[in-house]
């Protein structure tokens, strides 16, 4: 069965309206970086950044080219912790949500 619709077109539609998911899915891009996911987690945080805040206002925010943010956050971008650090203020800044790091045992 073909596919009618682009997967990112529909992510970022639903990010638009739906606040809970634009909120799993910055759960989900901190969870996949805290596990060693690194590459997943700089596409979702991209899908992330197209659907709220926008790579313009991104770089404005963090005072770093826009072109510089979107080879960071590319499968195979290298941002520093300072420049992942930026990036995830000014979204959590945009959906007004605050991350919280909690421990999980491994058993």
């Amino acid at each position: 069965m073909a596919l009618t619709r682009s997967f990112k077109k529909t992510v970022a539609e639903r990010a638009q309206r739906d606040p809970a998911f634009a909120q799993a899915l910055l759960d989900e891009a901190a969870t996949l970086f805290l596990n060693g996911e690194p590459e997943a987690a700089r596409v979702i945080l991209r899908d992330l950044v197209n659907a709220t805040v926008g790579f313009e206002a991104l770089a404005r925010e963090t005072a770093k080219p826009s072109k510089s943010l979107h080879r960071m956050l590319s499968a195979s971008g290298n941002p520093s912790m300072d420049n992942l650090a930026a990036i995830f203020a000014v979204i959590r800044a945009k959906l007004g949500v605050d991350i919280r790091v909690q421990a999980v045992s491994a058993a």
